[in-house]
């Protein structure tokens, strides 16, 4: 496939080097020595990509006058900033507009077709991202009407397009990097790059290659910084990553700009930054496993995300979202699952929602079309529950002591699953809260 690059640059020796130059390799190009012609041209067709010079023939509309037309009719359309007048705040002004990248006149040939390549590879990207979301199954959407999720909801909607630096805390799989995604999505960055990187699966060895990119012999390899620019870069488990590295990305955070391993050339970035740890960072501060400024630089806004135990409550609303979406997904009629099923409430779930979501989607492909199969499933996946070790139990002793047990241990469930209400546990057991309350008393659970 050939490739349509855009040349715009008022001098004629420029734009015959670069034409030459791209097509030795196969790139089909087209060019434009004035701000008019520029615009006609994108307007006309939209290239693959555009080489743009930052003077042109207009005093009043400029390159970056372009550009930023440019963005307004194809806002992903990459952008590569050429100058021989160029200085530091040109290009941070370029890299803010939606520049690709930017490079000084006069340039190396390797490293203009190097972003010439990584500019339509990240174009392409973006494109191939947006048709994959259109058609697999990600959870979105904050799932939830108790009054930790009902919080947590107003904090994301408040919070979502200011551009300060969020730290999400919570357990393993409760939700952080859905929180990340759905604040990038509600931010003025998100029709841009969303990115995750992961400080406890790098290697060691190469987080600074992973998070700024390396350049060696002509060949530059891009990190995380650079190929989130202008959108957000979510670094979960951030405690993980070495502390001489997190000196780096401090730096980045301070001066939103940084050198690739064995580069010279600063990089330019405008990205938002959003950080998640499992672990009590403060406590990671003062173990020494952590810097205190970086702490400080992250957590400007703190978003703790709740244990599935204390929001009980909220499992059958998620039930019966997951089990719609994954069915979806999968071409499937949804299961019937009784959400109010004790087990899913006397169950502790370490995993948390994430162990929820999986329970339901091993439902759904595994008990299509057998909804006898769902019970045997939930009992093999949560293991036994108190509820039937109980009634296992139960059979060792007489009727009256039998049954006491029984209502002792399926009251405790019915309260803690309705966090201790006991008008909202009468209701839903059907009994009268004044003789559920003597019940209770009786049973010394009050």
């Amino acid at each position: 496939m050939s490739y349509e690059v855009l040349v715009v640059d008022d001098e004629k020796d420029i734009r015959f080097a670069i034409n030459t130059l791209l097509s030795d390799q196969n790139y089909i190009v087209r060019e434009a020595d004035t701000v008019k012609k520029a615009l006609e041209e994108i307007k006309k067709k939209i290239p693959d990509l555009v080489i743009l010079d930052v003077l042109l023939d207009e005093k009043d509309r400029d390159g970056i006058y372009v550009l930023k037309s440019i963005k307004e009719i194809h806002k992903n359309l990459p952008v590569i900033m050429i100058s021989g007048h160029a200085n530091i705040q040109i290009a941070v002004d370029s890299i803010k507009l939606g520049a690709f990248e930017f490079l000084e006149k006069p340039f190396n040939k390797d490293r203009l077709l190097n972003f010439i390549k990584r500019g339509i590879e990240n174009s392409n990207l973006k494109q191939e991202n947006f048709k994959l979301k259109k058609n697999l199954f990600f959870s979105n959407e904050i799932i939830g009407n108790s009054s930790q999720i009902v919080k947590l909801k107003q904090l994301i909607d408040k919070f979502s397009k200011a551009e300060s630096r969020i730290l999400i805390s919570g357990p393993p799989g409760s939700g952080k990097e859905l929180i990340s995604r759905v604040i990038h999505q509600k931010s003025n960055r998100g029709d841009e790059a969303f990115g995750i990187v992961n400080g406890a699966i790098l290697d060691p060895q190469h987080f600074d290659y992973e998070l700024f990119g390396s350049e060696k012999d002509n060949l530059t390899n891009v990190g995380y910084f650079e190929r989130n620019n202008r959108g957000t870069l979510l670094i979960d488990n951030i405690v993980d990553i070495p502390l001489e590295t997190q000196g780096k990305i401090l730096r980045v955070l301070s001066d939103q700009k940084f050198k690739r391993v064995g580069g010279n050339k600063e990089i330019v970035v405008d990205l938002r930054v959003i950080s998640s740890t499992s672990k009590n960072l403060k406590d990671e501060v003062d173990k020494g496993n952590f810097r205190e400024d970086l702490f400080h630089r992250i957590n400007v806004i703190l978003i703790e995300t709740p244990y599935l135990k204390d929001i009980k409550d909220d499992i059958p609303l998620l039930i019966n979202y997951f089990n719609k979406k994954i069915s979806e997904v999968n071409n499937l009629k949804p299961i019937e699952i009784n959400s109010k099923n004790i087990r899913f409430f006397d169950y502790h779930w370490p995993g948390n929602i994430r162990e929820l979501r999986n329970l339901i989607e091993r439902i759904v492909i595994l008990a299509s079309g057998n909804s006898d199969g769902v019970d045997k499933i939930i009992s093999e996946s949560l293991m036994l529950s108190s509820s039937k070790e109980v009634d296992t139990d139960s059979y060792e002793y007489p009727l009256k002591q039998a049954r006491e047990k029984f209502e002792k241990n399926y009251l405790s469930i019915q309260l803690n699953r309705n966090n201790g209400n006991i008008a909202k546990t009468a209701d839903f057991i059907g009994m009268e809260r004044t003789a559920l309350h003597r019940k209770l008393k009786s049973l010394g659970l009050i």
